[in-house]
């Protein structure tokens, strides 16, 4: 069974292009996720689900730009495989057309683990639970993409960028962890950072959209003083595209504990036309030096 959540849009949720920001797509799959557990589930017991659990990995492919309306937009949610202590769930964004067709905005997996928050470990699925997420169970989903990988690969080594995070307070969630969603945000500040540094002073900005994020969360993110350090690097870089892995590091040391990876695929793209671009001769010039690996 496929769980339907009618999601409204907000205008704060529209980026510098009047399309919904890629973090706050995350936001949307983390309500529909949570809907679904607690107001939807056939039997009691998803309560624990929706709240105590951590994320393990996300996948998102953003595939059309979803604008501002009145209107809501719809996310489906399921769950497609159930193990000994994990869970894993895909979600589609889409509006359905009145020939019954679809316009899909985002296609994205998550793999969630139940949590002891205070003993900072996870554990298995209670047989509850397993009757809840068998409720939602579709093991047919094709995987998200033809290589379908699992984990972000360790960051290669090469010039890039190392950028302060800062944790905010309200970041934080109930359990003192920084919650999934916040990830994004920060991958997100530190990927501006990095592509203000290829930029001129006095040139135009490029416009970009994102493709695609895959996240491993690795260990938790918790609140402090000190700063975290993202250090970023292009991994490819196509003929209108380029990716950027970052590894969230304790410190900037190489051999610095490792708290997530991410990696990031972002288009350039022509706001008029509302297609992607390729990169010209000069980007490519700057660009090519600094793909890493």
């Amino acid at each position: 069974m496929r769980h339907t959540y009618s999601c409204p849009l907000r205008w704060a949720d529209m980026d510098l292009l009047a399309h919904v920001n890629n973090v706050t797509y995350v936001d949307y799959l983390q309500e529909a996720r949570i809907d679904m557990l607690v107001n939807h589930a056939p039997v009691r017991g998803g309560e624990d689900l929706a709240e105590g659990v951590v994320v393990v990995r996300h996948e998102v492919d953003y595939l059309a730009p979803l604008t501002y309306r009145a209107e809501p937009v719809t996310i489906q949610t399921w769950v497609t495989e159930v193990r000994a202590a994990t869970f894993t769930m895909a979600y589609e964004i889409f509006d359905e057309e009145p020939d019954g067709s679809r316009t899909v905005y985002l296609r994205a997996r998550s793999v969630l683990t139940p949590y002891v928050f205070a003993e900072e470990r996870p554990r298995r699925l209670t047989a509850r639970e397993r009757e809840v997420l068998g409720a939602f169970l579709d093991e047919g989903t094709p995987p998200l993409r033809p290589t379908d990988r699992r984990r972000c690969a360790p960051l290669p080594a090469g010039p890039g960028l190392t950028y302060d995070l800062q944790v905010r307070w309200s970041d934080v969630d109930a359990y003192g962890h920084v919650n999934n969603v916040k990830y994004f945000e920060y991958l997100q500040e530190s990927r501006v950072a990095f592509l203000g540094t290829l930029r001129e002073p006095d040139e135009r900005p490029v416009w970009v959209v994102v493709a695609g994020t895959d996240v491993d969360y690795l260990r938790p993110v918790l609140f402090r003083s000190r700063p975290y350090q993202v250090v970023s690097r292009i991994t490819r870089l196509g003929r209108s595209s380029l990716t950027i892995a970052s590894e969230i590091r304790d410190s900037a040391d190489e051999g610095a504990a490792v708290y997530a990876r991410g990696e990031v695929t972002i288009v350039r793209f022509d706001r008029r036309a509302g297609r992607s671009l390729p990169f010209d001769e000069t980007h490519r010039e700057r660009l090519a030096p600094l793909v890493a690996g």
